[in-house]
């Protein structure tokens, strides 16, 4: 009874949202929304759902909850380094201007992060970022810039000093990084990839979907890359094979789109 509840909830939220939790990993989605429904105090998914058609804010809570706005500046400093020495100094090299998505963006520390590399190198200017993720409340965050201080334990001091100024005990973004990044809501298991990018950035995402989906993904980021072109992956999410994909290894969790 209990799946036959959970089945219809997924088939309802896929017809009235176009998001496919049937892609995402059974097993941890729904106890997070278990979690979520019970704290409503909701005894099926059925009139959890129907809470949700009435309640806006009931909705909004469901979309946050499923979707993973877990970020911080820097994370893994090591490989945002890796980046800065050696592949944004080559593409600017070899391109002159460069294009890059940061695709499941969540509240945006991922591409203030990208812009703050690129004006570390002089060529903020010449770059167009794009920044997305599903959920739009995480993007209203992420076009506000205002973080707290755990959100930038690992932005170098220096960096920390030129490109926030601390305000009411929260850190805010400076205005020419906002301006650089264009934020846009986007699904990844179902809207259309545009590019071709020079860099598309995707970490800590992958692991909440099926291998089916994951699949599909890679396939489409190696698409959606020029030749030549970065897929830069979290630290868990090694990809196995990326020849099958259209890739080849780069660097530990940079992955190439292999050129005809």
């Amino acid at each position: 009874m209990e799946d036959r509840d959970f089945a219809w909830f997924v088939q309802r939220v896929k017809e009235r949202t176009a998001i496919d939790l049937s892609l995402y990993k059974e097993t941890q989605m729904k106890r997070r929304l278990t979690t979520l429904r019970m704290k409503h105090g909701y005894g099926s998914f059925e009139a959890f759902w129907e809470a949700m058609q009435k309640d806006k804010a009931l909705m909004g809570e469901f979309l946050d909850r499923m979707t993973i706005n877990v970020s911080e500046f820097w994370r893994n400093p090591g490989r945002w380094e890796t980046l800065r020495q050696r592949f944004l100094p080559e593409m600017l090299a070899q391109r002159g201007n460069v294009s890059i998505w940061s695709a499941a963006c969540s509240t945006g520390e991922e591409p203030y992060t990208l812009a703050m590399l690129l004006s570390e190198l002089g060529a903020l200017g010449r770059a167009s970022i794009l920044a997305t993720d599903l959920d739009a409340g995480a993007l209203e965050k992420a076009e506000r810039g205002v973080y707290h201080e755990r959100s930038v334990r690992e932005v170098p001091p220096d960096c920390l000093q030129r490109y926030f100024r601390k305000e009411s005990g929260c850190y805010v973004v400076d205005d020419a990084l906002k301006r650089a990044i264009t934020f846009r809501r986007h699904n990844l298991l179902e809207d259309r990839f545009g590019g071709p990018y020079d860099l598309i950035v995707c970490r800590n995402v992958m692991i909440y979907f099926t291998d089916e989906a994951k699949n599909l993904l890679y396939r489409k980021f190696a698409e959606a890359l020029r030749p030549g072109g970065l897929l830069f992956v979290g630290s868990t999410e090694q990809i196995f094979g990326p020849g099958q994909y259209g890739l080849e290894t780069a660097d530990t969790f940079f992955y190439r789109r292999l050129r005809a």
